[in-house]
């Protein structure tokens, strides 16, 4: 199996357990409806260039932001329940081979190429 399938099943692992745990914090299922695409707001720097718009896009698509909220504001439920919704989008995205961004195009990802340059 190639490093990317591995890289796509790891992305429906992450979306799995986000959606575990948000069951196990009692989290608003229409919070949950209502955020899960809005953390798509980091594409916003490709209105600029592809440089701010990989930087902008990995920061708001990297594990590290939601993790670290989570850990420090867990006791804080709508906290808690908005960085569980950011991980859960973050292996959406994974598993449907949307990941992180080379600084020269959109499609370049980490999973490999996306959209009309695969072909």
């Amino acid at each position: 199996m190639k490093p990317t399938a591995w890289l796509r099943i790891e992305g429906a692992v992450i979306l799995a357990a986000a959606l575990w745990l948000f069951s196990q914090v009692n989290g608003n299922w229409w919070l949950f409806a209502g955020l899960l695409f809005v953390f798509d707001i980091s594409m916003v720097g490709y209105l600029k260039n592809p440089k701010i718009g990989a930087i902008l896009y990995n920061a708001g698509h990297s594990l590290i932001l939601p993790l670290v909220i989570w850990v420090i504001w867990r006791e804080y439920s709508v906290i808690e329940q908005v960085a569980v919704i950011w991980i859960a989008h973050i292996g959406m995205d994974r598993a449907f081979g949307y990941g992180l961004k080379f600084s020269d195009k959109f499609e370049h990802t980490h999973l490999g190429t996306i959209g009309k340059s695969k072909r």
